[in-house]
Protein backbone atom coordinates (compact mmCIF):
# COMPACT_ATOMS: atom_id res chain seq x y z
CA UNK A 1 0.00 0.00 0.00
CA UNK A 2 1.12 3.66 -1.25
CA UNK A 3 0.57 6.77 0.90
CA UNK A 4 0.73 10.36 -0.36
CA UNK A 5 2.23 13.28 1.58
CA UNK A 6 -0.19 14.29 4.46
CA UNK A 7 -2.52 18.09 3.03
CA UNK A 8 -3.45 20.20 4.83
CA UNK A 9 -7.39 20.29 6.24
CA UNK A 10 -9.59 21.96 8.38
CA UNK A 11 -12.81 20.91 7.74
CA UNK A 12 -14.91 18.14 5.54
CA UNK A 13 -13.71 16.05 2.66
CA UNK A 14 -15.40 14.43 -0.10
CA UNK A 15 -14.46 12.38 -3.51
CA UNK A 16 -16.52 12.93 -6.32
CA UNK A 17 -19.55 10.35 -7.76
CA UNK A 18 -17.37 9.39 -10.11
CA UNK A 19 -13.94 8.89 -8.18
CA UNK A 20 -12.47 11.24 -10.30
CA UNK A 21 -11.73 14.16 -7.85
CA UNK A 22 -11.12 14.99 -4.60
CA UNK A 23 -12.45 17.47 -2.65
CA UNK A 24 -10.99 19.06 0.51
CA UNK A 25 -12.03 22.25 3.03
CA UNK A 26 -9.03 24.42 4.13
CA UNK A 27 -10.72 27.29 6.43
CA UNK A 28 -12.50 29.40 3.54
CA UNK A 29 -10.83 27.34 0.74
CA UNK A 30 -12.04 24.40 -1.26
CA UNK A 31 -9.42 22.44 -2.99
CA UNK A 32 -10.26 20.31 -5.74
CA UNK A 33 -7.39 17.36 -6.03
CA UNK A 34 -7.07 14.85 -9.15
CA UNK A 35 -7.32 11.31 -7.91
CA UNK A 36 -4.84 9.89 -9.92
CA UNK A 37 -2.04 12.61 -10.07
CA UNK A 38 -3.29 14.43 -6.48
CA UNK A 39 -2.74 17.12 -8.20
CA UNK A 40 -4.78 20.61 -7.72
CA UNK A 41 -7.28 20.74 -10.09
CA UNK A 42 -9.27 23.97 -9.24
CA UNK A 43 -8.60 26.37 -6.04
CA UNK A 44 -11.89 28.55 -4.83
CA UNK A 45 -12.28 30.94 -1.86
CA UNK A 46 -15.37 30.75 0.06
CA UNK A 47 -16.60 33.88 2.06
CA UNK A 48 -16.05 32.09 5.46
CA UNK A 49 -14.80 28.89 7.08
CA UNK A 50 -16.30 25.86 4.96
CA UNK A 51 -18.49 23.66 7.12
CA UNK A 52 -20.07 21.23 4.88
CA UNK A 53 -19.33 20.35 1.32
CA UNK A 54 -21.46 18.01 -1.36
CA UNK A 55 -20.68 17.12 -4.99
CA UNK A 56 -23.87 17.06 -7.46
CA UNK A 57 -23.92 14.05 -9.10
CA UNK A 58 -22.74 14.51 -12.40
CA UNK A 59 -19.62 15.66 -10.83
CA UNK A 60 -19.24 19.07 -12.48
CA UNK A 61 -20.56 20.99 -9.54
CA UNK A 62 -19.82 21.21 -5.48
CA UNK A 63 -21.53 23.40 -2.64
CA UNK A 64 -20.32 24.45 0.20
CA UNK A 65 -21.90 25.02 3.44
CA UNK A 66 -20.75 28.51 5.26
CA UNK A 67 -23.14 27.98 8.41
CA UNK A 68 -21.86 30.20 10.44
CA UNK A 69 -22.67 33.18 7.72
CA UNK A 70 -25.16 31.56 6.90
CA UNK A 71 -25.22 30.98 3.37
CA UNK A 72 -24.17 28.70 0.41
CA UNK A 73 -21.74 28.64 -2.43
CA UNK A 74 -21.41 26.47 -5.23
CA UNK A 75 -18.73 26.19 -8.06
CA UNK A 76 -18.00 24.69 -11.37
CA UNK A 77 -15.39 22.40 -12.52
CA UNK A 78 -15.58 23.20 -15.95
CA UNK A 79 -16.47 26.70 -15.67
CA UNK A 80 -13.84 28.19 -13.13
CA UNK A 81 -15.48 31.74 -13.17
CA UNK A 82 -18.84 30.58 -12.78
CA UNK A 83 -20.18 31.07 -9.00
CA UNK A 84 -23.27 31.06 -6.92
CA UNK A 85 -24.02 32.48 -3.67
CA UNK A 86 -27.32 31.56 -1.64
CA UNK A 87 -28.28 33.30 1.26
CA UNK A 88 -31.55 32.99 2.84
CA UNK A 89 -31.54 36.49 5.04
CA UNK A 90 -32.54 36.30 8.26
CA UNK A 91 -34.54 33.03 7.53
CA UNK A 92 -30.63 31.30 7.65
CA UNK A 93 -29.55 27.80 6.48
CA UNK A 94 -29.30 25.05 8.55
CA UNK A 95 -29.04 22.57 5.22
CA UNK A 96 -28.39 22.19 1.91
CA UNK A 97 -28.60 19.35 -0.79
CA UNK A 98 -28.42 18.74 -4.92
CA UNK A 99 -31.26 17.79 -6.47
CA UNK A 100 -30.95 14.49 -8.89
CA UNK A 101 -30.49 16.56 -11.97
CA UNK A 102 -27.57 18.57 -10.57
CA UNK A 103 -29.36 21.76 -11.82
CA UNK A 104 -31.02 22.77 -8.20
CA UNK A 105 -29.88 23.51 -4.47
CA UNK A 106 -32.11 22.34 -1.70
CA UNK A 107 -31.64 24.75 1.49
CA UNK A 108 -33.71 24.24 4.59
CA UNK A 109 -33.79 27.97 6.83
CA UNK A 110 -33.48 27.75 10.48
CA UNK A 111 -36.27 26.20 12.48
CA UNK A 112 -37.33 24.84 9.91
CA UNK A 113 -39.76 27.29 8.70
CA UNK A 114 -39.36 26.77 4.82
CA UNK A 115 -37.39 24.44 2.32
CA UNK A 116 -36.55 26.31 -0.92
CA UNK A 117 -35.63 25.13 -4.27
CA UNK A 118 -32.95 27.06 -5.80
CA UNK A 119 -32.20 26.52 -9.53
CA UNK A 120 -29.10 27.23 -11.53
CA UNK A 121 -30.48 27.80 -14.65
CA UNK A 122 -32.53 30.85 -13.88
CA UNK A 123 -32.79 32.54 -10.80
CA UNK A 124 -36.37 30.98 -10.03
CA UNK A 125 -36.85 29.84 -6.63
CA UNK A 126 -39.64 27.76 -5.22
CA UNK A 127 -40.45 27.29 -1.24
CA UNK A 128 -42.12 24.42 0.56
CA UNK A 129 -43.58 25.21 3.73
CA UNK A 130 -42.91 23.69 7.46
CA UNK A 131 -40.61 20.98 6.47
CA UNK A 132 -40.37 18.59 9.19
CA UNK A 133 -36.53 17.95 9.14
CA UNK A 134 -33.54 20.29 8.50
CA UNK A 135 -31.09 17.17 7.53
CA UNK A 136 -33.91 14.31 6.88
CA UNK A 137 -36.78 14.33 5.40
CA UNK A 138 -35.86 14.50 1.84
CA UNK A 139 -36.00 11.40 -0.60
CA UNK A 140 -35.92 11.33 -4.88
CA UNK A 141 -37.52 8.01 -6.53
CA UNK A 142 -34.79 6.23 -8.63
CA UNK A 143 -35.20 8.49 -12.01
CA UNK A 144 -35.54 11.65 -9.83
CA UNK A 145 -38.46 12.73 -10.97
CA UNK A 146 -40.42 12.81 -8.07
CA UNK A 147 -39.50 13.88 -4.73
CA UNK A 148 -40.94 13.18 -1.48
CA UNK A 149 -41.17 15.86 1.56
CA UNK A 150 -41.89 15.66 5.30
CA UNK A 151 -44.20 18.55 6.46
CA UNK A 152 -45.72 19.15 9.40
CA UNK A 153 -48.64 21.83 9.73
CA UNK A 154 -51.53 21.98 12.36
CA UNK A 155 -49.77 19.54 14.86
CA UNK A 156 -50.12 16.46 11.73
CA UNK A 157 -47.35 15.26 9.77
CA UNK A 158 -47.63 15.13 5.87
CA UNK A 159 -46.14 13.61 2.76
CA UNK A 160 -45.59 16.39 -0.27
CA UNK A 161 -44.88 14.78 -3.45
CA UNK A 162 -43.50 17.23 -5.95
CA UNK A 163 -42.62 16.92 -9.97
CA UNK A 164 -38.56 17.64 -9.82
CA UNK A 165 -39.04 19.36 -13.42
CA UNK A 166 -41.48 22.15 -12.50
CA UNK A 167 -41.93 21.76 -8.43
CA UNK A 168 -45.15 21.74 -8.39
CA UNK A 169 -46.60 20.13 -5.33
CA UNK A 170 -48.31 16.97 -7.09
CA UNK A 171 -49.79 15.95 -3.95
CA UNK A 172 -50.24 15.74 -0.62
CA UNK A 173 -51.32 13.52 2.38
CA UNK A 174 -51.51 12.63 5.81
CA UNK A 175 -49.16 9.80 7.57
CA UNK A 176 -50.38 7.95 10.47
CA UNK A 177 -47.27 9.06 13.10
CA UNK A 178 -46.68 10.36 15.91
CA UNK A 179 -43.65 12.06 15.52
CA UNK A 180 -42.24 11.11 11.87
CA UNK A 181 -38.31 11.03 11.61
CA UNK A 182 -38.05 10.24 8.25
CA UNK A 183 -39.20 9.01 4.73
CA UNK A 184 -37.78 6.52 1.40
CA UNK A 185 -38.69 5.63 -2.25
CA UNK A 186 -38.61 2.44 -2.56
CA UNK A 187 -36.20 1.50 -5.42
CA UNK A 188 -38.78 -0.04 -7.47
CA UNK A 189 -41.18 3.82 -7.03
CA UNK A 190 -43.84 1.46 -5.93
CA UNK A 191 -44.19 2.79 -1.84
CA UNK A 192 -42.70 4.91 0.01
CA UNK A 193 -41.58 3.87 3.72
CA UNK A 194 -42.28 6.07 6.63
CA UNK A 195 -41.22 5.51 10.26
CA UNK A 196 -41.51 6.83 13.61
CA UNK A 197 -39.77 8.49 16.24
CA UNK A 198 -37.62 6.03 18.48
CA UNK A 199 -40.68 6.77 21.10
CA UNK A 200 -43.06 4.49 19.19
CA UNK A 201 -42.40 2.01 17.16
CA UNK A 202 -44.55 2.16 14.38
CA UNK A 203 -43.18 1.33 10.17
CA UNK A 204 -45.36 2.46 7.80
CA UNK A 205 -45.94 1.58 3.85
CA UNK A 206 -47.94 4.18 1.68
CA UNK A 207 -48.48 4.05 -1.82
CA UNK A 208 -47.52 7.59 -3.63
CA UNK A 209 -51.19 8.45 -4.20
CA UNK A 210 -51.09 8.38 -0.20
CA UNK A 211 -53.21 4.66 0.32
CA UNK A 212 -51.11 2.99 3.41
CA UNK A 213 -50.42 -0.26 2.22
CA UNK A 214 -49.37 -1.70 5.33
CA UNK A 215 -48.75 -0.89 8.51
CA UNK A 216 -45.90 -3.11 11.32
CA UNK A 217 -45.15 -2.78 14.65
CA UNK A 218 -42.98 -5.05 16.55
CA UNK A 219 -43.44 -4.33 20.23
CA UNK A 220 -44.42 -1.66 22.27
CA UNK A 221 -43.45 0.44 25.47
CA UNK A 222 -39.87 0.73 24.43
CA UNK A 223 -37.85 2.54 22.24
CA UNK A 224 -38.65 1.56 18.68
CA UNK A 225 -37.02 1.65 15.22
CA UNK A 226 -33.53 3.45 14.98
CA UNK A 227 -32.87 3.00 11.21
CA UNK A 228 -34.50 1.76 7.99
CA UNK A 229 -33.30 0.53 4.68
CA UNK A 230 -34.59 -0.55 1.22
CA UNK A 231 -32.93 -3.59 -0.64
CA UNK A 232 -31.18 -2.75 -3.96
CA UNK A 233 -33.89 -4.65 -5.25
CA UNK A 234 -36.92 -3.41 -3.57
CA UNK A 235 -37.61 -7.23 -2.50
CA UNK A 236 -37.11 -6.92 1.20
CA UNK A 237 -37.70 -3.58 3.63
CA UNK A 238 -34.77 -3.88 6.77
CA UNK A 239 -35.31 -2.54 10.26
CA UNK A 240 -33.33 -1.95 12.65
CA UNK A 241 -34.31 -1.51 16.00
CA UNK A 242 -33.46 -0.36 19.65
CA UNK A 243 -33.85 -4.21 20.93
CA UNK A 244 -30.86 -5.35 19.13
CA UNK A 245 -32.92 -7.20 16.26
CA UNK A 246 -32.91 -6.90 12.73
CA UNK A 247 -35.85 -7.72 10.81
CA UNK A 248 -36.83 -7.84 7.45
CA UNK A 249 -40.32 -7.50 5.38
CA UNK A 250 -41.26 -8.65 2.56
CA UNK A 251 -42.42 -6.45 -0.59
CA UNK A 252 -45.44 -8.63 -1.32
CA UNK A 253 -47.08 -9.36 1.69
CA UNK A 254 -45.14 -6.87 4.14
CA UNK A 255 -44.73 -10.09 6.52
CA UNK A 256 -41.43 -10.74 8.68
CA UNK A 257 -39.13 -12.64 6.27
CA UNK A 258 -36.45 -13.02 8.73
CA UNK A 259 -35.27 -11.57 12.06
CA UNK A 260 -31.56 -11.57 13.48
CA UNK A 261 -30.02 -10.80 16.92
CA UNK A 262 -27.45 -8.81 17.54
CA UNK A 263 -25.64 -11.18 20.09
CA UNK A 264 -23.03 -9.68 22.31
CA UNK A 265 -21.43 -13.08 22.86
CA UNK A 266 -20.75 -15.54 19.09
CA UNK A 267 -20.87 -18.86 20.28
CA UNK A 268 -20.09 -22.38 18.16
CA UNK A 269 -21.53 -23.68 16.21
CA UNK A 270 -21.99 -20.68 13.88
CA UNK A 271 -20.38 -20.34 10.52
CA UNK A 272 -18.80 -16.70 11.38
CA UNK A 273 -15.54 -15.83 11.29
CA UNK A 274 -13.94 -13.56 13.81
CA UNK A 275 -10.79 -11.49 12.81
CA UNK A 276 -8.62 -10.01 15.56
CA UNK A 277 -5.79 -7.75 14.40
CA UNK A 278 -2.29 -8.04 16.01
CA UNK A 279 0.25 -5.54 16.05
CA UNK A 280 4.02 -6.39 16.28
CA UNK A 281 7.05 -4.76 16.25
CA UNK A 282 8.99 -5.87 12.23
CA UNK A 283 12.52 -6.32 13.16
CA UNK A 284 14.44 -4.55 10.02
CA UNK A 285 18.16 -4.01 9.18
CA UNK A 286 18.19 -0.33 9.22
CA UNK A 287 21.66 -0.58 7.37
CA UNK A 288 20.20 -2.04 4.12
CA UNK A 289 17.72 0.83 3.75
CA UNK A 290 18.35 4.11 2.09
CA UNK A 291 15.38 6.03 2.66
CA UNK A 292 15.29 9.28 1.79
CA UNK A 293 15.05 12.57 4.09
CA UNK A 294 11.46 13.46 3.22
CA UNK A 295 9.92 9.84 3.64
CA UNK A 296 8.70 8.26 6.57
CA UNK A 297 6.69 4.87 5.78
CA UNK A 298 3.30 4.69 7.41
CA UNK A 299 3.28 1.89 9.26
CA UNK A 300 6.38 3.50 11.39
CA UNK A 301 5.92 4.55 14.85
CA UNK A 302 8.15 6.26 17.18
CA UNK A 303 7.75 4.80 19.91
CA UNK A 304 8.07 1.33 18.84
CA UNK A 305 10.26 1.76 15.45
CA UNK A 306 8.38 -0.25 12.64
CA UNK A 307 5.18 -2.22 13.37
CA UNK A 308 3.84 -5.34 11.42
CA UNK A 309 0.16 -6.34 11.09
CA UNK A 310 -1.74 -9.57 11.15
CA UNK A 311 -4.75 -11.10 11.90
CA UNK A 312 -5.33 -13.88 13.90
CA UNK A 313 -8.68 -15.71 13.77
CA UNK A 314 -9.92 -16.29 17.37
CA UNK A 315 -11.54 -19.10 18.74
CA UNK A 316 -15.03 -19.40 19.80
CA UNK A 317 -16.79 -18.09 22.03
CA UNK A 318 -16.38 -14.63 21.52
CA UNK A 319 -17.57 -11.69 23.39
CA UNK A 320 -17.89 -8.73 21.51
CA UNK A 321 -17.08 -5.58 23.18
CA UNK A 322 -20.29 -3.92 24.91
CA UNK A 323 -21.06 -0.80 26.98
CA UNK A 324 -24.20 -0.41 29.00
CA UNK A 325 -25.89 3.10 27.79
CA UNK A 326 -26.48 5.54 30.57
CA UNK A 327 -30.03 5.55 31.34
CA UNK A 328 -30.17 9.34 32.29
CA UNK A 329 -28.96 10.26 28.94
CA UNK A 330 -31.04 10.18 25.31
CA UNK A 331 -30.11 8.66 22.45
CA UNK A 332 -28.52 5.54 23.33
CA UNK A 333 -25.77 3.83 21.90
CA UNK A 334 -27.37 0.44 21.54
CA UNK A 335 -29.42 -1.32 18.58
CA UNK A 336 -29.05 -1.60 14.97
CA UNK A 337 -27.70 1.66 13.79
CA UNK A 338 -26.56 1.10 10.15
CA UNK A 339 -27.36 -1.29 7.43
CA UNK A 340 -25.81 -2.38 4.19
CA UNK A 341 -28.13 -4.46 1.70
CA UNK A 342 -26.19 -5.99 -0.70
CA UNK A 343 -27.35 -7.04 -4.23
CA UNK A 344 -27.54 -10.68 -4.64
CA UNK A 345 -24.53 -12.41 -6.55
CA UNK A 346 -22.51 -9.71 -5.50
CA UNK A 347 -20.20 -11.81 -3.12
Amino acid sequence: MEFTEAYKQTGPCCFSPNFRYVAVANDYRLVIRDTFSFQVVQLFSCLDKISYIEWALDSEYILCGLYKKPMIQAWSLTQPEWTCKIDEGPAGVSYARWSPDSRHILTTSEFQLRLTVWSLLNTACVHVQWPKHGSKGVSFNKDGKFAAICTRRDCKDYVNLLSCQSWEIMGSFAVDTLDLADLEWSPDDSSIVVWDSPLEYKVLIYSPDGRCLFKYQAYECGLGVKTVSWSPCGQFLAIGSYDQMLRVLNHLTWKTFAEFLHLSTVRAPCCAAIFKEVDEPLQLDMSELSLDDNFMPSNYDASEGYISVRYEVMDLPVALPFQKPLVDKPNPKQGVGKLFLLQPNTI
